[in-house]
This record gives structure tokens, C-alpha cells and sequence, in this order.
């Protein structure tokens, strides 16, 4: 999984830090946009979690601060409701230009009030996703320090909100007032999941109930039980991405599997030299797989290295060598494991008699049997596991033929 760091300019000329995560092949099949929780930012752990989460279902997924959070530019009092959907609508633009149209919108707290009215107005948006969100927007405005009359006297007034202080305004205060959530929510016309903790004191779990009554069919409803409101736990914000990813395949039309052809060849492998690193497709008739180098040597650790696909060849054609053995004489084997791990080993090191000191590529394969087997019949299995196919072949003369396409 990669992140992108991306600056984005919205309606008023300031930028919003984003950062796009993508999903270990780095080719969304679709792309979504996360809007966090009221005075949060897009580091709250429970945002990345969810977006991760999201990218191991093709999503490439935008998590960004809003106005005068985290480290966007812009005064917190810029950052009130109508300003939070604006915010919103210049990421949607921005991806659909430079990468594809998103197609959904996951909102967390107040952000998922926003995401509901974003989807209200994007026609390329198909799904929203909620979490802990208010029935309505001016629900926030109980979290103020102040009393509204103070603010409304004073002007300008430094609020606490969470905790941490912000300088507010009447402005700010008035915009919480001026959309009609129960309304935007009726008209929308696309699916919506809303995921509530029956337990989150901050927003009370009957702003998911009036979210849900106000809703059309296709609509959902998870029950977030034990969660605080900002999901603290991460387990709760990983359940809550594995769901959104889970639940919006109903409404997506299934991505067919962009596959290189081998070109009558068992398998071909590809390297974009220019984009992508040493990140590797390779691809067979029916199955594609991913291969990197660890970051240590410079690579994005996206899938496993050349040597780890060699071990993990030796693994599997050993554990089914096994298997078709113990099942022909009836053995009672249930499970195997295979350890395998490959290195460069000195022939010095393995007390071997050679004319020359040499460093030979060396496997270790360790062998774990599960199953009512007596002493013999292991032993047996140890023989057998070193007649496997793949293991015969590396242990043999190989030839490899090298041709220009």
C-alpha cells in the first residue's frame, strides 16, 4: 500500500493537504474520498485505518484536512459546514482530473454530514458511507465552551472544542444552522451505510436512527457495539473500512481483471520502469501476482521479493507432494507446514570439501506435521518431502534460454 502526498487548491484559493492512499498494486478499480470529524484532521488514526482498510478492496482512497485544520492553510472559523462541503466538492474535482471520478464518499462525525450533501450535488458519487454521524448539522454546536449568546455579543470568542481551543465566530455559528440535513438526506437517491456505536456518547445513536428513517431504500445500518465516537480502538475503525469495502461491491459494477497476456507463454512478468519502482506484475493465464523489493533495498515492499516467490514455490509444491503421498497410503496427515528460508551460505560454513571456498544459494526447509503419525512414517514424509518436483529442479543441472521477443 502506497500513500501520495497531494495539494489541493479549493474555492477560496487555499490548500489542502491530502494524501491518497492506493492499494498494493497501485490501479484502483474505483476511488473514494474520506472527510474526517469535526475539529479533527486526516492523521486521526481511526481515518487512516479506515482508508487502508478500504484500499485492500481496489479502493484508492483520498484522506485530506479540511480549512484551517491539521496542515491545511486557512483559519478554523473558514472551517465551518457549508465550508467543509466545499472542501469536499475541490477534492472530487481534483481527482476526477487527474485520476478518475470518485465514486464514493465516507464521512466520520459531522464529516459524514458533509458527505451526505457532497453526494447530493456529485453525480459521479454512487455510495455513501457514515460513521457516528449527526441527524442534523447544528448538532456540533453543544460542544461550544461558550454559550452562543457570548459569541454572538462578543463577536469573536475562543472556544474550547475537544479539549483544544478554537476562535470562532457568529458566522461560524450561523452556518450550522442554514442546511436542512433531514431534507438533503430524503432526496438522496443513492445507497447509503450509516455505522453508529449504540454506546458513543458525543453523538447519540439516535441521530443513526433519524439518518436511517430519513433515508431512502438502499439503506443500511451497522451497530458499531463497544465503540467510542472517535474509534479509538483500532479495531473498531479496521472493522469499520473491511465493512464500507464489503458492503459497496453490492453497488459497483465488478471490475473485470486487467491481465497482461502471456502471449501463448506460461507467464509474463512487467515492469513499468518509469512509475513504478520495482514493483512487478506478473501474470499467468488465470491468476496475477505482485513483486517488490523490500524498502531496505530500495524497493516499496508492495508484494514479495523474487526470492521469497523461489521459497514460496518450494513450499507449496512440497506440502502437495505430501499430501498426495499421505493420501495414497492412507496415512492420517491433517496439516502440514513448510519453513522456508533461503540465504547465501559459505561452503566453509556448511563443512563442505570443495577444491575452492565458494558461497552456494542455500534453503532451509523445516517440516511440521499435524496428524496421528508414528516415528517411521515422519521419517518417511522427510524423504518424500525432498522428491518434490520443485525441489528436484533446483537441486538440478537448469538451463534457461534467453530470447529477444
Amino acid at each position: 500500500m502506497k500513500s501520495v502526498k497531494l495539494n489541493i487548491v479549493n474555492k477560496k484559493g487555499l490548500k489542502l493537504q491530502a494524501h491518497l492512499e492506493l492499494p498494493a498494486n497501485q490501479q484502483p478499480n474505483n476511488y473514494a474520498i474520506f472527510a474526517h470529524c469535526f475539529s479533527c484532521s486526516s492523521t486521526l488514526s481511526a481515518v487512516k485505518n479506515i482508508s487502508r482498510a478500504l484500499t485492500n478492496y481496489g479502493f484508492g482512497v483520498v484522506r485530506f484536512d479540511f480549512t484551517g485544520l491539521g496542515r491545511s492553510e486557512g483559519e478554523f472559523a473558514d472551517s465551518h459546514f457549508s465550508g467543509n462541503v466545499e472542501d469536499l466538492l475541490a477534492v472530487n474535482t481534483f481527482i476526477e482530473k487527474h485520476y478518475k471520478a470518485p465514486s464514493l464518499l465516507v464521512g466520520h462525525s459531522l464529516g459524514g454530514a458533509a458527505a451526505i450533501v457532497a453526494a447530493n450535488k456529485l453525480e459521479n458519487i454512487k455510495a455513501v458511507a457514515t460513521v457516528g454521524a449527526p441527524a442534523t448539522v447544528d448538532h456540533v454546536t453543544h460542544l461550544f465552551s461558550h454559550d452562543p449568546k457570548e459569541i454572538k455579543e462578543k463577536g469573536e470568542v475562543k472556544v474550547q472544542i475537544g479539549g483544544r481551543p478554537f476562535v470562532i465566530n457568529q458566522e461560524f455559528v450561523d452556518n450550522f444552522k442554514k442546511t436542512d440535513l433531514p431534507e438533503i438526506t430524503n432526496k438522496l437517491r443513492k445507497p447509503i451505510l450509516v455505522m453508529h456505536s449504540p454506546t458513543d456518547t458525543i453523538v447519540g445513536i439516535d441521530n443513526a436512527q433519524q439518518i436511517y428513517h430519513n433515508a431512502h431504500h438502499p439503506k443500511s445500518f451497522i451497530s458499531l457495539d463497544g465503540a467510542d465516537h472517535l474509534l479509538t480502538n483500532s479495531k473498531d475503525s479496521l472493522y469499520v473500512g473491511s465493512i464500507i469495502g464489503s458492503w459497496v461491491q453490492r453497488y459497483f459494477p465488478q471490475e473485470e481483471n486487467k491481465m497482461i497476456s502471456p502471449d501463448g507463454e506460461q507467464l509474463v512478468g512487467h515492469l513499468n520502469l518509469l512509475e513504478d519502482n520495482f514493483t512487478t506484475s506478473i501474470q499467468t493465464k488465470k491468476h496475477s501476482f505482485i513483486a517488490d523489493e523490500p524498502e531496505h533495498v530500495g524497493g516499496n515492499d508492495f508484494g514479495p521479493s523474487p526470492y521469497d516467490f523461489l521459497s514460496a514455490s518450494l513450499a507449496a509444491c512440497t506440502v502437495m507432494t505430501l499430501k498426495m503421498y499421505a493420501e495414497r497410503k492412507k496415512w492420517p496427515l491433517e496439516e502440514v507446514f513448510v519453513y522456508i528460508t533461503y540465504s547465501k551460505r559459505n561452503s566453509d560454513d556448511l563443512q563442505m570439501e570443495v577444491e575452492k571456498p565458494t558461497r552456494f544459494d542455500y534453503f532451509e526447509k523445516k517440516l511440521k506435521f499435524v496428524g496421528n503419525l508414528d516415528g517411521t512414517q515422519i521419517l518417511k514424509l522427510k524423504e518424500i518431502a525432498a522428491k518434490c518436483p520443485v525441489h528436484k529442479t533446483l537441486q538440478s543441472k537448469v538451463i534457461i534460454n534467453t530470447t529477444i521477443f
